[in-house]
């Protein structure tokens, strides 16, 4: 008798943003959603490549089921503490939380620093001071930060980069819709005119 595949369960993914500054776009509940998605991919990627051979792997085998990812507001000024520029937070596996300080860290360095943490961390030392984080990349595509955490630095840059991409390519289909709904006009708002929150 053959024995049947077994199917593995999806790895929990949790994603939660902490402002929305698209909300001309999508409510917060919306958000959300789509950050589960992008996170449910990541889930994907990351369960793919910690069963992979070794030998076909090409970011080599990841070492954990779990990782953490924190995303930064593109939209916030420089002026906007780190704390409050975090946009979202992702969480893939069991044991994903344990790494959201690690991500947190990586990806805050990189918007004080305006480039990959992880390349001061080996390169240029001065620029971590004490308390800073010691290990690790961040990624930036076309402006927005993401930090990740859970496996090898090599790997969590893969997966930042992938989920910048990815988060980008959502927010820019829906903008192109929204333009479409709405017309030409001069705010990014739902009436037409400047935020007043």
């Amino acid at each position: 008798m053959a024995s049947q595949p077994q199917t593995q369960e999806p790895a929990p993914v949790r994603a939660e943003h902490r402002h929305n500054p698209y909300a001309y776009l999508v409510s917060d509940q919306q958000l959300d959603e789509l950050l589960t998605r992008l996170g449910r991919r990541r889930a994907a990627s990351v369960r793919r490549n910690q069963a992979v051979a070794a030998e076909r792997a090409p970011r080599e085998v990841y070492p954990r089921p779990g990782m953490a990812f924190v995303v930064m507001d593109p939209t916030a000024g420089p002026w906007v503490p780190n704390e409050e520029a975090v946009l979202a937070t992702i969480t893939v596996g069991e044991g994903g939380a344990a790494f959201l300080p690690y991500a947190t860290a990586k990806a805050a360095g990189h918007r004080r620093l305006g480039r990959n943490y992880g390349e001061a961390v080996l390169v240029d030392p001065h620029l971590c001071g004490g308390g800073n984080f010691r290990y690790g990349h961040s990624a930036e595509v076309r402006g927005l930060i993401v930090g990740a955490s859970g496996q090898t630095p090599d790997q969590d840059l893969y997966e930042a980069g992938t989920l910048a991409t990815d988060l980008i390519a959502a927010i820019t289909e829906l903008h192109l819709a929204w333009e479409e709904r709405v017309g030409p006009g001069e705010w990014f708002t739902p009436d037409g005119g400047p935020d007043r929150s």
